[in-house]
């Protein structure tokens, strides 16, 4: 089994900014450099076959390039269950298509439907045990960050293991926007 899911890199200066804005909460798991991405679909884990099906489904995804901007901040889950905070992505139409493009792409290989509404963003930390205050001011703090445009011409496959020292990713396939 291979853990997988598509996604598209943080460019290294967009990355740096976002690097400058992790810490002032006690307790988050801030993520290192090169686990800045923005999820377009998660896929799970995937039998080999299964993993070869998706890679040629996903050459078939279409689409032209365009520019992303990262927007705002705010986080994930409530009190006890506060589990993260990201850095957000500004409307566009280019990324939706592209992520329902993977959606399809991953139904198309047999792998079951995402249930969850997509909300595209950068998760810098995982929180445990968080004090909701802290990532309040945090999320105020940081609330207007807003990137650079940055143009996305290509998307990848990744897969992902666990570590102690938190999940790491690779590169398995890059996908051209044309």
């Amino acid at each position: 089994m291979i853990r997988l899911f598509a996604a598209l890199p943080v460019p290294d200066d967009i990355a740096d900014g976002l690097m400058a804005r992790q810490g002032g909460i006690e307790g988050a798991g801030w993520r290192p450099r090169e686990a800045l991405h923005i999820t377009l679909r998660f896929f799970g884990d995937a039998r080999e076959d299964l993993a070869r099906d998706l890679d040629a489904q996903l050459l078939g995804v279409s689409g032209r390039p365009f520019d992303l901007t990262l927007e705002g901040a705010g986080s994930f889950g409530e009190g006890a269950d506060l589990h993260a905070v990201w850095a957000g992505v500004s409307e566009s139409e280019p990324l939706r298509r592209l992520a329902k493009a993977c959606e399809n792409a991953a139904r198309q290989a047999g792998l079951k439907g995402e249930t969850r509404l997509y909300k595209p963003h950068v998760t810098l930390a995982y929180l445990r045990r968080a004090s909701g205050l802290e990532t309040a001011r945090w999320i105020q703090a940081n609330n207007l960050l807003r990137s650079p445009p940055f143009h996305v011409a290509s998307f990848g496959l990744y897969s992902s293991w666990r570590t102690d020292e938190g999940s790491r990713y690779r590169l398995e396939a890059e996908y051209p926007l044309t």
